[in-house]
């Protein structure tokens, strides 16, 4: 597919969501920027949060994962289901008996200021490498198939990637993302669905014949419970899902901002339980895809291509759809596809950073009402500045699969998250809210020389997902030994 072509399709894509901004941010409120005015319908969100939960890494991403590790990410998949359980009975109703906006506040009222803080940044930490990653991919596929060619640099590319998501954001924020989640959800969708088809009429196979091939079934394999040391065993997995997708949902400002624009609690838990059941047929999906993928490339001698000398599973998918003999109207769909996956997690990500820097570093609701709206935008275009830095600086420093990155990364960054909300739903002591942030350092740091050493001192064991909940519990000890006697029943949290 020539690049021409390529950058056409984005053009006229970037129009049809202009155009929703245009009408979703017509009042550019701040209301409205950073809480939709609480009337976002639950199943256009919940629609919406599918495309915002993959992203680009899972479209692209989790089908390069399959000739590694089979279908064991479903083993986390499950586990999310579990999470999402937890998020909608147990988080959901906190945040909307406080009325946050920011969803750190709780640590506030629960701890302190320093609380608060430390969870802010360990968040913004968190979202702005998720979002780096993936709009890494993104860029990095672009940069592969269209801007290579034209000997642009790839920093170009990275810039020119954020300024298309600023544009179209800086007005109407979370109001416009409910809207155009939904439509590049639709994409995202459509555009696996549609590949799997013409790929199996390529084959000249039915559905039916490519599942039950042998060629597939040496990549399907889902649940692996043969040595526990392993980092895909069963239980790990799960269980790592399963905080995953608390951590990476429910303690995430990006994704609960969504949920907080519905009407009413019951509405926002429907939304997250959907969700978490959607998620289990689009993810088998996604690594059917990526089953079929290699099963194609190997008949039709296609190779993984080769970035500074390393192959890159995560480019198979964009190298089949277009130059693996399968026609423009799959090279269409794709490009189709990618942009709507990593544009509607990455626009997500720089309005939650915006209002999470607004909201629990800025003080945002104590700053006069008439120069707010100043403030916000400003903030708007350094966060997008930050993101082109880290961007950037990933080109020379990332080696391994995108998403086992994110997955790795959240295990250390969302790990004091979770100890902190634990301790302060389960436990009724308080703390001495000014040591807070040396326990997460700690926590973390703990965690990664556990991780680093495991095999030596756990003879042999290699942490998976589950590390994120390792993390957890160390920064809940942490809480319990800086607590004191002090109990809080009394201040109705």
């Amino acid at each position: 597919m020539k690049p021409e072509y390529i950058l056409s399709l984005i053009g006229i894509y970037f129009l049809v969501l202009l155009t929703i901004a245009y009408f979703t941010g017509k009042k550019d409120s701040n209301n409205a920027f950073f809480s939709g005015n609480k009337k976002s319908p639950w199943y256009v969100v919940a629609f919406g949060m599918i495309g915002a939960s993959l992203s680009g890494v899972t479209f692209i991403s989790v089908p390069g994962w399959v000739k590694a590790s089979e279908f064991s990410y479903m083993q986390i998949v499950f586990g999310y289901l579990l999470g999402y359980i937890a998020i909608a009975y147990i988080l959901l109703p906190i945040y909307y008996k406080l009325q946050v906006t920011s969803i750190y506040e709780y640590l506030e009222t629960r701890f302190g200021k320093t609380s608060h803080k430390t969870g802010a940044i360990f968040f913004f930490i968190s979202r702005v490498l998720g979002a780096s990653f993936r709009l890494y991919l993104v860029a990095s596929v672009l940069q592969q198939f269209v801007f290579e060619q034209w000997n642009v640099p790839f920093e170009v590319t990275v810039i020119l990637s954020i300024a298309l998501i600023w544009v179209y954001t800086f007005r109407g924020g979370i109001k416009t993302i409910v809207w155009t989640d939904t439509l590049q959800t639709f994409f995202m969708l459509s555009a696996v669905i549609a590949t799997i088809f013409i790929i199996s009429n390529h084959m000249n196979w039915s559905l039916v014949d490519l599942f039950h091939s042998e060629e597939l079934k040496q990549y399907t394999k889902i649940f692996f419970t043969e040595d526990i040391n392993s980092k895909n065993h069963a239980i790990k997995s799960i269980l790592g899902g399963m905080f995953i997708a608390i951590a990476m949902t429910g303690l995430d400002q990006d994704m609960m901002q969504k949920n907080l624009t519905c009407k009413n609690i019951k509405e926002a838990q429907w939304n997250v339980l959907s969700l978490g059941a959607v998620l289990i047929p689009v993810n088998f999906i996604f690594l059917f895809l990526g089953a079929m993928l290699y099963t194609y490339a190997n008949q039709m001698g296609i190779e993984i291509p080769i970035v500074d000398g390393s192959p890159k599973t995560d480019l198979l998918f964009p190298e089949i759809a277009l130059n693996g003999g399968l026609g423009l109207f799959v090279g269409v769909v794709f490009i189709l596809g990618l942009i709507a996956a990593a544009y509607s997690s990455a626009d997500s990500a720089l309005t939650s950073l915006t209002t999470s820097f607004c909201f629990d570093f800025l003080n945002f609701d104590k700053v006069k009402s008439e120069n707010q709206k100043s403030i916000r935008k400003k903030v708007h275009i350094g966060v997008s500045v930050l993101l082109i830095l880290v961007i950037t600086i990933f080109k020379y420093i990332l080696e391994d699969n995108v998403i086992s990155n994110v997955l790795k990364v959240a295990s250390y960054t969302y790990g004091p998250l979770l100890g902190m909300f634990a301790f302060g739903i389960i436990s009724k002591k308080q703390i001495k809210d000014k040591f807070v942030w040396v326990v997460a350092i700690f926590s973390v740091i703990i965690t990664m020389l556990l991780n680093n050493h495991s095999t030596t001192i756990l003879n042999g064991y290699v942490f998976g997902f589950e590390l994120l909940g390792i993390n957890g519990l160390l920064t809940f000890i942490g809480l319990w030994i800086i607590s004191d006697k002090k109990d809080i029943l009394k201040q109705n949290i």
